[in-house]
């Protein structure tokens, strides 16, 4: 599916990256984490394409993707949530989420994307996506209609930011039926031990580098014996 090759990035003469080399598996749910400033949103938009990176290679699907721009990509197959959503004005939530539809699927029959993460479809499908909505608001909009793509690759930056306990539970929810029902793998970079606890594989970032990878069963136990100097491990009951 994903294949990393020796991937580093550098920005004002400091390294970010430093070889990072990572298999992700098709239909596999992967979480990253890692202390504050240890390379994981930065690794994140590499894969993305909206940072290049300073050496290495990115294959996709069997194809060299290193040199793609992130609309390629996502033509690909590629789809991102933003830490912090972008704002689109002049569009409706009802026209983005019809634009992130499959051909085909009837708008009326998809509200259940914005039930999921706990709004109302007759509340806010002709809203308008501006500067009215709250940042929660726009990060649960933002999830329904990266999850609407249904994409062979969906990438999650700290999907938990700024949601409230409530939607947060149900995100939950959102992640293990997307990772039941959809054919592709998800990537999640994280800091809640709730989203830790249901992926497939951990890796941890540390200083730009993989320091451990596994399954949740080997890697998550690590990460808890060792939480009290662990200040990037969030308890399960925190909204981030």
């Amino acid at each position: 599916m994903l294949e990393l090759k020796g991937i580093s990035y550098e920005k004002d003469n400091k390294k970010i990256l430093n070889n990072i080399n990572l298999k992700i598996e098709g239909k596999k749910f992967v979480a990253i984490t890692g202390p504050n400033g240890s390379g994981k949103s930065t690794l994140a938009k590499i894969i993305m394409g909206i940072l290049k990176p300073t050496s290495g290679k990115i294959i996709f699907m069997g194809e060299d993707i290193t040199d793609l721009d992130i609309c390629e990509r996502a033509k690909l197959g590629i789809g991102f949530a933003f830490q912090q959503p972008v704002k689109f004005k002049g569009i409706t939530i009802k026209d983005l989420i019809e634009l992130s539809l499959e051909k085909g699927t009837k708008c009326k029959g998809s509200c259940h994307y914005l039930t999921d993460v706990g709004l109302c479809p007759k509340d806010y499908m002709n809203r308008e996506i501006n500067s009215n909505l709250s940042g929660g608001e726009l990060k649960r909009i933002e999830i329904a209609t990266v999850v609407a793509r249904k994409c062979k690759l969906t990438i999650f930056d700290e999907p938990e930011a700024g949601i409230d306990l409530w939607s947060f539970s149900n995100l939950i929810d959102v992640f293990q039926k997307m990772h039941e029902t959809i054919k592709g793998s998800i990537v999640i970079i994280s800091h809640q031990e709730r989203i830790l606890n249901i992926a497939d594989e951990i890796i941890l970032l540390e200083n730009g580098k993989i320091t451990e990878i596994g399954s949740k069963d080997i890697v998550l136990p690590k990460l808890l014996n060792v939480k009290s100097n662990c200040k990037f491990l969030k308890e399960s009951n925190s909204n981030g």
